[in-house]
């Protein structure tokens, strides 16, 4: 199907269940949104609250917070002590929701994030993950044999400083480990108390059904954003009949969606955009309408862009929790300014319109990235 055909055919559904839009599905008809306080120096405020969202039964802020761009991933050095001040920011400011994985250095994530929450563990719900061979020195190689799964379980559970993870989520699909394998050790680590929910990320359709039969699945991550949609079509129908939450990485297009990056941009090795066929010099200058569109829109509501591609997000279902990571005190706050403000359905409709006259360029990954990712 042509990506403007599926929009027409998603519009026509916002017609037909508007209120599908704002995830009022059967499967969800449970979950209740709360709000906690915080404030924002962005450019709407939060009207001193923040939404709660559930990933199944997991009850987490509605923005969470991704700690993957502190261990330099984006380039750059930073020091700890700077990023655990921006940890305990985002709590100040009503997040309950982090996002870490031990391949994140490797290990420096979760040692920060740790160290970060630890006067307020239990207000908090910390995301990990396992999945490569970072104990074999290979952090590039898929690994989730049973063994290694609770080796690796084990040395997040001291390097966060906790005794028990939040959310453990499968980093990758391990093409050699059968799902039901990789399902029956984290069912006993939930029995056993070190894990409370299991999550699968980058996962097909297939998979996510063969884990739920063995153990309840409470979330899915996967990169998801205004410029990649993807996930609406292959797994959103699976996640929203199973009744599991979506947690979407790179929310803002990796700071494309934000406008601080124009077709002059460029990337230098170390940074992980350097390689992603989407900043290519050809595809920045080609795919340059989709900030302007978002800009506009951001305009349109009283939001920065960055805000905006939040809220479009959070407004398409009520189980998407997205996750953007940063560096910056300034862009935190920024973000953070979603807050609750939501699109209705007639806007969703007509963001999509526009939206399906854009001609984007590039694919999202890498090809080694892409092998890895389950289909």
């Amino acid at each position: 199907m042509e990506r403007r055909d599926f929009l027409r055919m998603t519009s026509m559904s916002a017609l037909l269940a508007a209120g599908e839009w704002m995830g009022l599905s059967n499967a969800f008809a449970q979950s209740s949104s709360k709000s906690i306080n915080g404030h924002s120096d962005g450019g709407h405020p939060l009207g001193n609250s923040i939404e709660y969202r559930k990933l199944r039964s997991l009850n987490v802020s509605a923005i969470g917070l991704g700690c993957l761009p502190m261990v330099g991933y984006y380039g750059g050095r930073y020091e700890k002590r700077d990023m655990i001040a921006l940890i305990r920011r985002a709590y100040d400011k009503g997040v309950t929701f982090f996002d870490t994985a031990e391949v994140y250095g490797p290990y420096t994530s979760e040692e920060w994030v740790g160290e970060a929450l630890a006067p307020f563990r239990e207000k908090v719900k910390i995301a990990t993950k396992f999945g490569f061979g970072v104990e074999e020195k290979q952090p590039t190689a898929l690994n989730s044999r049973p063994d290694h799964v609770r080796r690796a379980v084990e040395g997040s559970l001291k390097r966060l400083r906790t005794d028990h993870i939040d959310l453990l989520y499968q980093h990758r699909v391990d093409p050699d480990v059968p799902m039901e394998e990789v399902a029956d050790v984290v069912k006993a680590l939930i029995q056993e108390g070190k894990v409370l929910h299991w999550g699968l990320s980058e996962a097909s359709a297939s998979s996510i059904r063969r884990a739920h039969a063995i153990c309840p699945v409470s979330a899915v991550q996967s990169e998801y954003a205004i410029w990649w949609r993807e996930p609406e079509t292959k797994i959103f129908p699976t996640l929203e009949e199973l009744g599991i939450g979506f947690v979407p990485y790179c929310p803002l297009g990796r700071a494309f969606l934000t406008g601080v990056i124009d077709e002059n941009s460029r990337f230098k090795q170390g940074d992980r955009r350097w390689n992603l066929p989407r900043f290519t010099p050809e595809a920045l200058k080609h795919n340059m309408p989709l900030v302007e569109l978002v800009r506009k829109w951001a305009q349109r509501k009283g939001l920065t862009p960055a805000q905006f591609a939040l809220v479009w997000m959070l407004s398409r279902k009520a189980w998407i929790v997205p996750i953007p990571g940063t560096t910056h005190p300034d862009h935190l706050d920024d973000f953070l300014g979603a807050g609750i403000i939501r699109l209705s359905a007639w806007e969703m409709e007509e963001f999509d319109k526009e939206y399906a006259q854009i001609d984007l360029m590039g694919h999202r990954a890498d090809p080694f990235t892409e092998s890895q990712i389950d289909k």
